[in-house]
């Protein structure tokens, strides 16, 4: 079987069905024993010498149907419950790979590629309920059936069975050999196929990129070079698999030929009257023994090419099952500390004391001693140049990281005291890319309440003056939006994602730079409505102009990640050089216009 701790617990859950199954094909391996009988009772029958009464070979036939019937049933019964517990077991573990997959950092994903983690969820999975399913069935025929099997043989003719033991304990080494080989087989393919997932990705999401710059031809070769890799790798397994269990076959079939060589020859003497002796046991092996005995024979040979195959199985399982094991291992950097503090009723006073932040991996910190209160009902702007730690610090906000204890609160209870879940239900966020999902739009205005009603989400949309462009679509607010919201404007994607946010009516809206690609009569408009539908709500926008910040009532200005001003838009013309280089340049912009 395949063990390991994220996958031991689910043998517990569903062990009814696995019982019930495995119970079932032990039946159908005792049922499966009466044919050889049946078949020795009507050679004896044939060569009895005296007439054939048909009432005993009509008697014997029925048995047999009634034999093929019970295991029918049998068989059916058996892959409804080991395939459902196999495939539930593929679900349950998606699932936990799922809720995995939402509580690792930000930074993992930065390291990780999404074709890996695609491959792990979708190829891996299936190996692992592959193995589950067949694979129990082939270890349970390998291991009842063999012994069953022996017993019976081993009554009959203690010689004949002595030579079957001998090459089905090399088979069994042979096999154990090949699952070291195959493993590391497996793996290199699976790393491959973990490559081409990921270039397919990356190619389908940049295909405007690779269209403009007109590199189709370019992109078609490195695919190639990659899907060439994932098939010779591929093949390979199927050869050397495929190869190992042929090989296997006609190792048996050889062994099932010369069985039947050496039994007709104990038959021979046995006729004639002077049966042969072997290593002291004399051998009185009738001609319906024989063919009794073959048909055991023939019987074994499928648990034994089973063994080969489970144990090829096993190795591919296993493999697949140390990647996703590897993944639900991973160190989750954002956990609920002791404290574990709900925030039931957040009013939106924020409190920065000395805050320092440094990427995991970064020698130079981003954030350095930010010391600043923002107060519950204030607009704050934040402004700064590319790259002065203006998403990171709303990004610690949401605690997105881990940081130093004491130096960031709402309302004074610390974040990293905060119980996750209910920090963040109190902030509505929209993001820099804008992402939207690939549905309609009022699927997307509304996914922080998918109840609420109709006159809500048009009144969201109304908020981000984006309902006079939904209106204009083809199909309204029921419009399917492309992948990532490839079939709207950016200035549409960011008034969109501002009334998803707004819908959830958080006590405290941040904005990452979300009226950057709308022209400057609408961001008027939409910051209208902000100080009037959002008052007395805390309300944080990073913005790339000046214009955009000049009438909140207090602005944060970040330069080389150290507050270099805070205070309102007509103080830091004159305390805050960055503040006021900026407004110079727009200025300057608005006159060459």
């Amino acid at each position: 079987m395949l063990f390991g701790k994220h996958i031991n617990k689910f043998y517990i859950k569903y062990l009814p069905f696995f019982l019930a199954g495995v119970v079932s094909l032990v039946v159908v391996d005792i049922l499966n024993l009466f044919i050889p009988e049946a078949l020795g009772e009507i050679v004896g029958l044939m060569s009895s010498g005296g007439a054939v009464v048909y009432q005993d070979v009509i008697e014997i036939a029925l048995r047999i149907f009634l034999v093929g019937v019970g295991m029918m049933v049998g068989r059916i019964f058996w892959r409804l419950s080991l395939f459902y517990a196999a495939g539930k077991m593929k679900f349950d573990l998606r699932c936990e790979m799922y809720d995995k997959a939402n509580r690792l950092s930000q930074r993992y994903y930065h390291q990780e590629k999404v074709g890996n983690i695609v491959s792990w969820f979708t190829s891996d999975l299936e190996t692992i309920e592959d193995y589950m399913g067949w694979g129990s069935v082939m270890l349970v025929d390998a291991v009842f059936l063999t012994v069953l099997v022996l017993f019976k043989m081993f009554t009959m003719s203690v010689v004949l069975s002595l030579l079957v033991l001998f090459p089905i304990l090399l088979i069994a080494l042979w096999g154990w050999l090949s699952e070291k080989f195959l493993s590391s087989i497996w793996l290199a393919r699976q790393a491959s196929n973990d490559k081409l997932y990921d270039f397919t990705t990356e190619s389908f999401y940049g295909i405007r990129v690779i269209k403009a710059f007109v590199k189709e031809k370019q992109q078609r070769r490195a695919f190639k070079k990659i899907a060439k890799d994932c098939q010779d790798k591929s093949v390979k397994v199927a050869i050397i698999s495929g190869g190992m269990e042929r090989l296997l076959d006609v190792i048996l079939f050889l062994i099932f030929g010369m069985f039947m060589i050496v039994g007709g020859y104990f038959v021979y003497w046995v006729v004639q009257g002077t049966p042969k002796t072997v290593f002291g046991i004399t051998v009185n092996l009738t001609r319906e023994e024989l063919v009794t005995f073959m048909g055991y024979f023939d019987t074994l040979i499928w648990p034994i090419i089973a063994l080969g195959s489970v144990i090829a199985m096993h190795s591919r399982a296993k493999a697949s099952l140390k990647r996703t094991s590897s993944f639900l291992d991973q160190e989750e950097e954002i956990v609920l500390s002791d404290g574990n503090v709900e925030m039931p009723n957040v009013r939106g006073d924020i409190s920065f004391k000395n805050f320092n932040f440094t990427y995991p991996g970064n020698d130079e910190p981003s954030l350095k001693n930010i010391s600043l209160d923002i107060k519950a009902g204030e607009t704050i702007g934040i402004v700064g140049k590319i790259g002065c730690g203006k998403t990171t610090l709303v990004d610690c906000l949401m605690r997105l990281y881990n940081y130093e204890k004491g130096t960031l609160s709402i309302d004074g209870v610390d974040l990293m005291d905060a119980k996750i879940q209910s920090l963040r239900e109190a902030i509505a966020y929209v993001p820099q890319d804008n992402f939207l999902f690939s549905n309609s739009v009022d699927f997307n205005i509304s996914f922080s309440n998918p109840d609420v009603a109709e006159e809500k989400i048009v009144e969201a949309a109304e908020f981000a003056c984006i309902d006079k462009d939904i209106s204009e679509f083809k199909d309204g607010y029921k419009t399917v939006i492309g992948e990532r919201g490839a079939t709207v404007s950016g200035g549409q994607k960011q008034r969109i994602s501002m009334a998803r946010a707004y819908l959830k009516d958080a006590p405290i809206l941040i904005m990452d730079d979300s009226v950057s690609a709308v022209d400057v009569k609408t961001e008027t408009k939409i910051l209208a409505n902000i100080k009037e539908k959002r008052a007395g709500k805390t309300t944080i926008i990073i913005a790339s102009r000046i214009s955009t910040v000049s009438h909140l009532d207090k602005v944060i200005v970040l330069n080389d990640g150290e507050v270099e001003g805070y205070g309102s838009p007509k103080e830091l013309l004159a305390t805050s050089k960055t503040y006021a280089k900026m407004a110079m340049l727009q200025e300057l912009e608005k006159e060459e216009c």
